[in-house]
C-alpha cells in the first residue's frame, strides 16, 4: 500500500508537470511568403499615364460683374445689435446657473460603498461512507457583504457572510471581520474588533500562527480563505527602525473549527474505529472571558532582504488535545509556545526556515497519556518559478515529541501510540494560463511516517472581469486508519462553485 501510495503520487505530479509544459505557448517566426507576394512597402508608386500627372490646383475664376457677393444689408432701425436684454422685474442674474456652473457641481459620494459576491457551492464524497448518513460533502449558497469608513485616524472594517447551508439544513450570519483601527501615531496602529489574524511563514502548515482554523471549510472545499477562521481580539503594532513589535490579545479562548463527525468522520481512539454524525465529538472549552483569555507576540525585523521574527503564545492547544473520561470529553489543555523564523530571498526563489517548541502546560513530564506532550517543530520551505508561468513550492515539516518514554509508558493497552517523529512533505505547483485567467493547481500532503496523505487538485477559470468557475477535490490516503490523514479516507470528495463578484 505505501508503495502504491508513493507510485500514485509521483505519477499525477509528473503528468501535471507535463500538462502544465504542453499548455505553455511556444513562440517562432512567422514564415516567409512565397517570391513575388512579398509586401512592396519600400517600391515607389508608379508613374500615372501621361496627361494624368497632378497639376497644381487652379486658382478660383472670378464671378461676372454684378455677381459678387454683397456685404450683409443693415438691420432696420430698432434691430440694431445690442447688449444683453434685460432680465424681468425682481429677477436677480446670480439666481440663474449657467450650463458650465450645473456640470461643474460634483456628484454626491455615498457614505460609504458596498463590495462583496455571490459564492455558491456543491460537493459530494466519491464513496459511501458508513459513519455519515449524507454524502453530501458541501452545498451552500454564501453571500458577501464588505464596506470599510476612514476619518483622520480611525478606520473602521467590516465583512460578513450570510449563508445558507444546505448539509446542515440551516442559515447563519459569520462576521469575519468588524474592527477599529485607530492610528494615534505613525509608530503605532491599534485593532480591536474581530478580524482574521495570521503570521508565520508556512503555506497551509503553521508553527507559530496559533490563530484559529477552519478545517471544515478546508477539507469541503471552500475557498482557501476561510481556512483562517476570524478572532474577538485586540491588535496593538508598533513599527521603529530596531524592532517591530505585535501584540494580539483576544479576551477568551477562540478555538480552530475542528473536525467534529458532524461533516466528515473521523477516528476515535476510544471506540477503535472511524466514528461519524452518531458519535460527534463533545468539547470542555475554555469560554470565560477575561480569565480563558490568550496573548500572542511577534518581534521582527528586515536584515538586507531577508526578515527575522521571534514569536510567543499562551493559551491553550487550538484544536483538541486530550481527553477526560468521567464524563467522556475533549479537552483543550494549556499550552505556552515559543519560536523563530527566518525569510528571504535564496538562489532564484524564495527560501524560509521556522522553528517551534509547545510547551504542554498540563503534561510536561510526558506522564499523562490523555493530554499532548510537549512537541519541538521544524519547518523548512522553499519556492521559485521553475518555467514560464509554472510555480513550484515544496515544504518539510517535523514534529517531534518530548518525554517520548514515559508516554509510552503510561499510554493505555487499547490506544495505538503514534511515532516520536511526524514527517510531512508538501508541494505546491501553480501555471498561468490564458493571460492569467484560467489557473491550474495542486497542493499536496505526504507523510512517510504515517504513510499516509492529503491531495488537493484545483482549477479556476475567471469567466470574466466578475464571474469566476473553480473546481477541485480533497483526495484522502492512507495505509492505517489511525494516522492524521489515514482517518479521512471515506471523507474524499469533488466539488464545484461558481462566484459573482461586484
Amino acid at each position: 500500500m505505501k508503495s502504491d501510495l508513493i507510485t500514485g503520487i509521483t505519477w499525477f505530479t509528473a503528468l501535471f508537470m507535463v500538462v502544465a509544459v504542453l499548455c505553455t505557448p511556444v513562440f517562432s517566426e512567422e514564415p516567409a511568403l512565397p517570391e513575388g507576394l512579398a509586401p512592396a512597402s519600400s517600391a515607389a508608386e508608379p508613374p500615372l499615364p501621361a496627361g494624368l500627372e497632378d497639376a497644381p490646383p487652379a486658382t478660383e475664376p472670378p464671378l461676372p460683374q454684378g455677381l459678387e457677393t454683397p456685404s450683409e444689408p443693415a438691420l432696420p432701425e430698432g434691430l440694431e445689435s445690442s447688449s444683453e436684454p434685460a432680465l424681468p422685474p425682481g429677477l436677480k442674474s446670480s439666481d440663474l446657473l449657467s450650463e458650465t456652473t450645473v456640470e461643474s457641481v460634483p456628484a454626491r459620494k455615498p457614505p460609504f460603498e458596498l463590495h462583496g459576491f455571490w459564492d455558491i457551492r456543491a460537493g459530494t464524497r466519491v464513496q459511501s461512507d458508513p459513519a455519515q448518513s449524507k454524502d453530501a460533502t458541501l452545498g451552500e449558497s454564501r453571500l458577501q457583504l464588505k464596506t470599510d469608513k476612514g476619518w483622520d485616524k480611525v478606520f473602521v472594517e467590516f465583512t460578513a457572510d450570510g449563508v445558507f447551508d444546505a448539509v446542515n439544513e440551516r442559515a447563519k450570519l459569520d462576521i469575519r471581520q468588524w474592527r477599529l483601527t485607530w492610528t494615534p501615531v505613525d509608530a503605532l496602529d491599534i485593532r480591536i474588533g474581530r478580524q482574521v489574524l495570521t503570521w508565520g511563514t508556512g503555506d497551509m502548515l503553521f508553527i507559530n500562527d496559533l490563530f484559529p482554523k477552519d478545517w471544515v471549510s478546508f477539507f469541503s472545499g471552500r475557498n482557501e480563505e476561510y481556512l483562517k477562521a476570524p478572532s474577538n481580539a485586540v491588535r496593538a503594532g508598533w513599527f521603529n527602525d530596531w524592532m517591530n513589535v505585535e501584540v494580539a490579545w483576544s479576551p477568551r479562548f477562540d478555538s480552530d473549527r475542528h473536525i467534529t463527525g458532524k461533516r466528515f468522520s473521523y477516528y476515535s481512539p476510544i471506540h477503535g474505529t472511524t466514528v461519524g454524525s452518531d458519535n460527534q465529538v463533545r468539547v470542555n472549552k475554555p469560554d470565560d472571558f477575561f480569565k480563558d483569555d490568550e496573548i500572542a507576540l511577534r518581534l521582527y525585523r528586515s536584515i538586507g532582504s531577508a526578515q527575522l521574527a521571534f514569536y510567543g503564545y499562551s493559551g491553550y492547544w487550538k484544536s483538541p488535545g486530550g481527553m477526560q473520561i468521567f464524563p467522556f470529553r475533549s479537552v483543550f489543555p494549556k499550552l505556552r509556545a515559543y519560536g523563530a523564523s527566518l525569510q528571504g530571498a535564496l538562489g532564484r526563489g524564495v527560501g524560509s526556515i521556522e522553528i517551534g517548541y509547545y510547551d504542554s502546560r498540563e503534561d510536561r513530564g510526558g506522564r499523562k497519556a490523555l493530554i499532548n506532550n510537549s512537541e519541538f517543530r521544524v519547518l523548512l520551505g522553499y519556492e521559485r518559478e521553475i518555467a514560464k508561468e509554472l510555480t513550484l513550492g515544496l515544504q518539510y515539516y517535523l514534529e517531534h515529541m518530548m518525554q517520548y518514554g514515559a508516554y509510552r509508558d503510561t499510554l493505555p493497552f487499547f490506544m495505538t501510540a503514534r511515532d516520536r517523529d511526524r514527517h510531512v512533505l508538501t508541494m505546491r505547483l501553480t501555471k498561468l494560463l490564458m493571460n492569467q485567467n484560467l489557473i491550474l493547481s495542486f497542493f499536496g500532503y505526504f507523510s512517510p511516517s504515517d504513510a499516509d496523505a492529503y491531495l488537493r487538485p484545483g482549477i479556476t477559470y475567471k469567466i470574466s472581469d466578475t464571474i469566476t468557475l473553480e473546481t477541485g477535490g480533497n483526495i484522502f490516503l492512507g495505509n492505517s486508519r489511525t494516522s492524521f490523514f489515514g482517518q479521512f479516507q471515506d471523507n474524499t470528495n469533488v466539488y464545484a462553485g461558481l462566484r459573482f463578484s461586484f
